[in-house]
């Protein structure tokens, strides 16, 4: 098909390839809802209006809006490889996502970022890959790999490779050290991701004249306007865990509103399954207060425009068919979405078949010795101690000061006073290093969890009452190599979910690990006691993160993310 042949689709003499008859579709640029078809051919929109075509489907007045774009994610905490992830995500009118994917990255290196982009090739979603940045997150972390600049060179120029991702030691961005400015040079002309959360005043400014150009972490509208005016974008975040969307839209106005835009960083399987995706996001804006076709613009062209997707982000000709059809532009259930002018999902179900990757350079990535009980004492000087105290529905910790139970010199765990242990095992190198920390208000009443995840190095975290149960959780997933999560209870196993991908991925599809998770999830709080205000396998997962605050736990120990040192219990 010639543009000529596209000239005269639009001139109406002749006819598209597909159109898209009575659609109310919502215009990103002007902010309204036009009646009309959309005319289709080949994987373009040629044209919005009255029009005829070979084929014609019938929308019968559902709106017609871009397919949704998550401005940043994760695809790893779907626990899901790229090809299920598109499963799950695409019938619910996803058509790109901007991923990082520094989890796999921190585990694997470059196998990982190459398994990522080459799994995601047969699905029909556009898969933006940002370079890990910060592989390990910070200096002093063990993970599996390291990527330095030259690294970051080697993989800018891979085909799906878009720029920089969030450049998490923002200390030493915002200080100019050498090694950090160094990766962002090496991503010179491209976009390059921020992660500063509670950054302020010069502090922000000389890490914005770094380089990072886009923000997920603000916590407050204070916060998020005042990096706006510094000319960042603003994703605003409808994860799993952090979930600032319904207030964070209380602070767009139509003159801020297109700085901002939507992305769900870490997203659980059972969100997925249950809510949704980007889908969910416009929902809750909307049920907030945030006008609809704001919202609609947030979801798609906006994070288009942030990132020079070209041909994306809008109904207009010359752009590709990419595709959401709503019911309504409250409820925003999905019946239809079309990638490149095709239809590849109806009524929540994919129409379209992927082909996995090769994963073997991404599996048996245990590497550790069997742990002992003695591994697990915590040797105290008195009664009091410092804790982690998690803050709900949010990733931030508090660092808080509790008084505990002590007996031969050591922390004991009384489950009155629902306060436990956790650990961080470094699983990568065989160095046997060892943080131990204390949780409180997780509720865990016996037993223990012990999993692969644990951000971003993805050592293996656990948390327990009994150093038993700790140990012997620790163990089996030492005994498979795979990776996975694993609830213990009396020296026997609970329930167990098998992670092969890197001890992070499962290749089976949504629903078989959103249930298997369910039911984990189910035993943790059931069995094990643990507080259900909380994800149990997200909140353990980020209490190894040591750039967001407070407080969390390393191989290397208890770190204070505020003083930004370790610290003793």
């Amino acid at each position: 098909m010639t543009l000529k042949d596209k000239i005269d689709i639009a001139a109406g003499r002749k006819k598209a390839g597909l159109v898209l008859k009575n659609c109310k579709i919502v215009n990103v640029f002007t902010l309204e809802v036009i009646e009309g078809d959309v005319a289709i051919e080949g994987d373009t929109i040629v044209a919005v209006g009255a029009y005829e075509g070979e084929k014609e489907t019938d929308i019968a007045g559902q709106y017609v809006t871009p397919g949704f774009i998550d401005g940043h994610v994760h695809i790893e905490s779907s626990m899901l490889t790229p090809a299920r992830f598109a499963e799950a995500v695409v019938p619910r009118g996803t058509t790109a996502v901007i991923a990082d994917p520094h989890e796999i990255a921190n585990v694997r290196g470059e196998d990982g970022i190459r398994f990522m982009i080459e799994d995601s090739k047969s699905a029909p979603l556009d898969v933006h890959v940002m370079l890990p940045s910060c592989v390990p997150a910070v200096d002093f972390e063990e993970a599996g790999a390291c990527l330095d600049a030259a690294a970051i060179r080697r993989l800018i120029r891979l085909e799906g490779v878009l720029g920089l991702g969030e450049v998490m030691c923002y200390p030493d961005a915002a200080a100019g050290a050498a090694g950090v400015i160094e990766k962002i040079k090496a991503a010179e002309g491209r976009v390059i991701d921020g992660h500063a959360p509670r950054l302020t005043g010069k502090e922000l400014a000389a890490y914005v004249i770094s380089g990072p150009s886009t923000e997920h972490e603000c916590e407050t509208i204070e916060e998020m306007k005042e990096k706006l005016r510094l000319g960042m974008y603003i994703h605003i975040r409808n994860g799993t865990v952090s979930r600032e969307v319904k207030h964070l839209v209380k602070g767009i106005t139509p003159e801020n509103t297109r700085r901002t835009m939507f992305c769900t960083d870490d997203r659980h399987p059972l969100d997925l399954l249950k809510d949704g995706h980007i889908d969910h996001a416009l929902r809750v804006a909307v049920a907030h207060g945030l006008d609809p076709l704001q919202a609609v613009a947030m979801a798609t062209h906006n994070p288009a425009t942030c990132y020079g997707l070209k041909r994306a982000g809008a109904v207009a000709p010359g752009y590709r068919a990419d595709l959401a059809v709503v019911d309504d532009l409250k409820d925003f259930r999905v019946s239809r979405v079309y990638k490149n002018g095709k239809l590849v999902a109806e009524n929540g179900k994919a129409l379209f078949e992927t082909k996995p990757a090769d994963s073997r350079g991404v599996t048996r990535t245990v590497h550790m010795d069997p742990i002992a009980e003695d591994d697990l004492k915590i040797r105290l000087r008195s009664g009091e101690a410092r804790v982690i105290s998690p803050v709900t529905d949010s990733i931030v910790t508090r660092n808080v000061t509790r008084s505990v139970t002590v007996k031969d010199g050591c922390f004991a765990f009384d489950p009155q006073k629902d306060i436990c242990k956790v650990a961080v095992f470094e699983r990568h190198r065989r160095t046997g290093h060892i943080g131990l920390g204390l949780l409180e208000g997780f509720g865990l009443k016996d037993g223990a969890i012990a999993q692969t995840i644990a951000h971003d190095s993805h050592n293996i975290i656990a948390a327990g009452g009994s150093d038993r149960d700790i140990a012997f959780a620790v163990n089996e997933l030492v005994k498979g190599k795979q990776g996975g999560i694993v609830l213990t209870r009396g020296g026997a196993v609970v329930k167990k979910i098998e992670l092969p991908v890197a001890g992070l991925l499962s290749p089976l599809p949504l629903r078989e690990v959103a249930e298997a998770l369910s039911d984990v999830e189910r035993a943790a709080r059931e069995t094990l006691g643990v507080n259900a205000k909380y994800n149990p396998l997200m909140l353990l997962g980020f209490l190894a993160l040591p750039v967001i605050p407070e407080i969390r736990v390393t191989t290397r120990g208890l770190f204070d993310v505020t003083a930004f040192q370790f610290i003793e219990v």
